[in-house]
């Protein structure tokens, strides 16, 4: 109270001084004081905040030091190593190689290589000399597909149209077909801004069967069948659950469904649509596979995937299952881990929901080399692939190619604002405000985004090479170490259980054994709900 009445006398003070002197100095400082002082009062008598009702005036200093705190901490505080979804170091490496340069640091590391947790690859001396032949690629496409599809090491992960800018989304597709690589729709569907360039494309399925659904909000054959056979698209793409909100739907208010939303998704303008959090159209392991089967033959062969944030391991070995019951497979299967994306979730379910990128990714390649399905089914790793040692890495781990969101955003000139989700995005990537997109040049992002994907997979290519290996087939466990105290280090080959091929068919070992047991292809619920399951621990679940 104290100091809403000084600020009061100063302004009548000011005022009365401006008034006899004829000064406008002192207007100006007792119209701003008067201002403060009516600020003042006001926070005297809000119910509110009780930061302000106690301290009027000076109380708001807190709040402006509270929202200006994520970038201070950001450009200020943190290191290089720090920064958390992505640190400082990656981002400049991934902004360097956008704008063409190579992405080198002098002086040394500054990571800590001898901390728990610390990642490296051994180099030979009978190191090669990186190749000069054009991208490796991997075929998508088993034995019913008629039209394979062979995919880069590194492509644009799923970011739809509508949570991102229109300019954004052609950025992300010229480059995209600048350097061949795939360009992941997102389940926002095939808008104008995905076509405009001849990027080629992999068509996303989501729950709300955006682009393919019928008024009801099913799915659509004829409206699939009619955008899946399109030249540009090459593959498609299930989404079961992604890694920043698994085991949720999602909702688009009507006010962001303008006209061309509407058209992307195909439904009404300013109609607000719900994504469910499982697919209407299949609700068994079965159901699942035969979809796939399904969709391959509506789109005229080509190769269809899902895309799966692990949970249950039980209910991934229950598809297996259903694959071999019905001998059908999907052409691919890409594994996002809990670490989250682009997709702005709760943040419960980003910090503490789903198996993380790792742990599932060695999952399924392993329960794939269990049931004898490896060889039919290609993996991408989809979640913090940002460098050319991520790809490296995680091909070591399991997988055959991988996914990229949010290094791709910062090609395109993000700035980790971690706004997305407010429309406020400060560099035209994540908004749908038309001001806002104009800052996005689509002629000079195109570029680095071509530049960055084909940089970072010549640094992988550079550093499979220097492991003395000719191709990236050459990867496996035993390349990968992992510092697991201060004074010891284990490759991923001795750190973890790797299974021979069949092996879950004749013998499956003890840590699988009652996974594999319970998994039935025609539920997703265990064969026998007795005694406790790697989902349900062995405390009691009733309340106390």
């Amino acid at each position: 109270m104290l100091v809403v009445v000084m600020v009061l006398l100063l302004g009548a003070g000011s005022l009365a001084l401006g008034l006899t002197t004829e000064k406008w100095f002192f207007d100006i400082v007792g119209l701003a004081a008067l201002a403060l002082a009516v600020v003042g009062f006001y926070d005297l008598v809000q119910t509110r905040h009780s930061i302000t009702r106690n301290y009027p005036i000076a109380g708001h200093a807190r709040f402006l030091l509270e929202h200006i705190r994520p970038e201070i901490q950001q450009y200020f505080v943190e290191s290089n190593t720090e920064g958390m979804p992505f640190d400082r170091e990656t981002r400049d490496l991934v902004y360097d190689r956008a704008k063409g340069n190579h992405g080198e640091e002098p002086f040394g590391t500054e990571r800590d290589v001898n901390a728990v947790g610390y990642e490296f690859v051994a180099h030979s001396m009978r190191a090669r000399p990186k190749p000069d032949t054009p991208q490796p690629r991997v075929r998508l496409g088993g034995r019913h597909c008629t039209q394979p599809y062979d995919i880069a090491l590194l492509n644009v992960s799923a970011m739809s149209f509508g949570s991102l800018s229109g300019n954004a989304i052609e950025a992300l597709n010229a480059g995209a077909a600048m350097g061949g690589f795939a360009h992941d729709t997102g389940e926002g569907s095939i808008s104008r801004h995905h076509t405009k360039h001849g990027g080629d494309l992999v068509m996303e399925v989501a729950s709300g069967y955006f682009g393919c659904r019928t008024p009801e909000g099913r799915f659509d054959p004829d409206a699939f069948a009619e955008r899946a056979q399109l030249d540009q698209v090459k593959a498609i793409n299930i989404k079961i659950s992604q890694g920043a909100k698994p085991g949720l739907g999602g909702l688009l208010p009507g006010t962001k469904v303008n006209a061309e939303v509407a058209e992307a998704r195909g439904v009404p303008v300013g109609t607000t649509v719900v994504s469910p959090p499982v697919h209407p159209e299949f609700s068994t392991p079965l159901e699942l596979v035969d979809f796939i089967a399904r969709l391959r033959e509506l789109s005229g062969g080509k190769p269809v995937g899902f895309k799966i944030c692990i949970g249950s391991r039980r209910e991934f070995l229950a598809i297996c299952k259903a694959m071999l019951e019905r001998g059908s497979a999907p052409d691919f299967i890409i594994v996002d881990g809990s670490e989250g994306g682009t997709g702005a979730g709760p943040v419960e379910f980003e910090d503490h929901v789903g198996m993380p990128l790792t742990e599932a990714l060695m999952f399924v390649h392993n329960a794939l080399v269990g049931v004898g399905l490896r060889h039919e089914v290609r993996i991408g790793a989809s979640g913090k692939v940002a460098t050319g040692i991520d790809i490296v890495k995680r091909i070591c781990q399991g997988a055959d190619f991988t996914m990229s969101a949010r290094a791709m955003m910062f090609a395109i000139g993000c700035i980790q604002a971690q706004t997305c989700h407010t429309n406020t995005c400060p560099v035209g990537v994540a908004t749908q405000d038309p001001q806002r997109a104009r800052a996005l040049v689509v002629d000079d992002k195109k570029h680095r985004v071509f530049q960055y994907q084909e940089k970072t997979v010549n640094s992988a290519r550079q550093i499979v090479a220097s492991m003395g290996l000719d191709d990236f087939d050459q990867l496996n466990p035993r390349k990968l170490f992992r510092r697991v105290d201060p004074q010891v280090t284990r490759t991923y080959h001795d750190l973890y259980e790797w299974l021979e091929p069949e092996q879950l068919l004749t013998t499956p070992p003890e840590d699988w054994a009652r996974d594999w047991a319970e998994a039935v292809a025609d539920s997703f619920e265990p064969a026998s709900n007795s005694g406790p399951r790697e989902d349900q621990p062995a405390m009691s679940r009733s309340n106390h």
